[in-house]
C-alpha cells in the first residue's frame, strides 16, 4: 500500500460560536487545524495510508492535538515532540457582506523554531511514495523555510512525488525573505502545484493581467495563461491545478477549478454554494481530493471533478478537518447533489 506523507504546522483554532464577533460573548470553540494536517485527514478518510510530520510540544495541548489526528486515522508516529507551544489562530466567521477575519498567534511555536537536522528525513521517507507540503510552513520563520527546503531536496534523492499547495499568507511573511524568493526555489523540487490565483501570483511573483482576486467574475482564459506561464518557467512541474472561488458574499460562493497537465486544460463543473457553514480548509480538501484522484482514479478529468466535489462539501462542515467519506464525495462528483436525506 502506498505511503503518503504530509508536513507542516497544526494549530489550535479558537473561534466564537456561530457568526459572533470576537468576544461578543465570553466563548471560543477550540478545535485543531492546519493546511497539511487537513490534507492528511482527508487522505486518511479516503482510505489511504498517510503519516503526518510536524513538531508539537510535549504537553497536554500537544497530546490532545495528536489524539485528534489519530482519531481520524492519521499515523502520528513521525511527529517530533519538542518546543514550548502550539501555534494558535483565531477565526471570526463572516456573514453576508462582512468578511471572515483571521488573527495568528504562532510566533515561536514549536515548528517555527525547528531547523534543518531536527527531522530524520531518511526515516520519514522510508517506503514513502508521495510528499505534500504547502507555502505556509516556509512563511512562518527562516528556519522553517530551511527545513522545508531540506525536505523537498531529500525527496529528489528518493524519487518521491512532491505536491505543493502554494497557500500564500500575507500576514506570515515577516522574517526578511519574500514569498517568491523562498517558494521559487522550493517549487523547483515539486511535481504537482496547487493554489488559487492569488497564491500563484504572490508566491511566485507571476502577474497575469485582468485576474482580480476580489472579483466574483472569472475569465477562464486568464487562468490558462497563468498556468501556462508557470509551467513554462518550471519544467519540473507536471501538472498545476487552480481553485476558482467566486465570492458573491461571505455566505454564497461559486466554486470550481482548472487543471493544466501540459496536454490538456481542464475545467471542472461549478458549484453554487449557498449558506456556507465554514469555508476554512476548502483548498486543503481540494488538495487531498486531487492527490487521491491522481493515484486512484482513471484520468485527470475524473480527478479534478472529485477534488472539486470534496472541497465543495467541506463548506458544509464546521472546522478545518474534512470529515468526509469517499462514498459521499464520489456521489457528488457523479451528480448526486440534491442533499436529500439518505435513508
Amino acid at each position: 500500500m502506498k505511503k503518503y506523507i504530509t508536513f507542516g504546522e497544526i494549530m489550535l483554532r479558537l473561534k466564537p460560536p456561530n457568526w459572533e464577533r470576537f468576544f461578543q460573548s465570553p466563548l471560543l470553540e477550540a478545535t485543531f487545524g492546519g493546511g497539511e494536517a487537513n490534507v492528511a485527514v482527508g487522505l486518511a478518510r479516503f482510505g489511504l495510508n498517510v503519516a503526518y510530520v510536524s513538531v508539537i510540544p510535549k504537553n497536554a495541548i500537544g497530546d490532545a492535538c495528536i489524539g485528534e489526528l489519530r482519531r481520524q486515522g492519521v499515523d502520528t508516529l513521525l511527529i517530533i515532540r519538542k518546543g514550548n507551544r502550539l501555534g494558535i489562530y483565531f477565526l471570526e466567521a463572516g456573514a453576508n457582506q462582512r468578511p471572515s477575519k483571521v488573527v495568528y498567534d504562532r510566533s515561536h511555536s514549536a515548528i517555527a523554531e525547528a531547523r534543518p537536522g531536527d527531522i530524520d528525513w531518511e526515516k520519514v521517507f522510508d517506503g514513502a511514495s508521495w510528499f505534500h507540503i504547502t507555502g505556509i510552513t516556509p512563511a512562518i520563520s527562516l528556519s522553517a523555510s530551511e527545513l522545508s527546503l531540506e525536505a523537498v531536496k531529500k525527496t529528489r534523492e528518493k524519487g518521491i512525488t512532491v505536491s505543493c499547495d502554494l497557500n500564500y499568507r500575507k500576514k506570515l511573511w515577516k522574517y526578511g525573505k519574500s514569498a517568491p524568493e523562498v517558494m521559487g526555489e522550493l517549487v523547483k523540487y515539486t511535481d504537482i502545484v496547487i493554489g488559487n490565483e492569488e497564491d500563484c501570483q504572490e508566491s511566485l511573483g507571476i502577474k497575469v493581467e485582468n485576474i482580480d482576486v476580489e472579483s466574483g467574475e472569472l475569465q477562464i482564459k486568464r487562468y490558462k495563461d497563468l498556468t501556462d506561464e508557470i509551467l513554462s518557467l518550471y519544467p519540473n512541474i507536471k501538472k498545476i491545478a487552480i481553485t476558482l472561488r467566486e465570492s458573491h458574499s461571505a455566505n454564497y460562493n461559486g466554486w470550481s477549478a482548472v487543471l493544466n497537465n501540459r496536454e490538456e486544460f481542464l475545467v471542472s463543473k461549478k458549484y453554487e454554494i449557498h449558506n456556507i457553514v465554514d469555508r476554512v480548509g476548502a483548498g486543503d480538501t481540494f488538495a487531498a481530493g486531487l492527490i487521491y484522484g491522481l493515484n486512484n482514479l482513471r484520468n485527470d478529468k475524473e480527478t479534478l471533478e472529485f477534488a472539486v466535489a470534496a472541497s465543495c462539501l467541506i463548506h458544509s462542515i464546521a472546522g478545518d478537518l474534512p470529515l468526509l467519506s469517499l462514498e459521499e464525495v464520489k456521489s457528488l462528483s457523479g451528480g448526486a447533489g440534491s442533499g436529500r436525506v439518505q435513508r
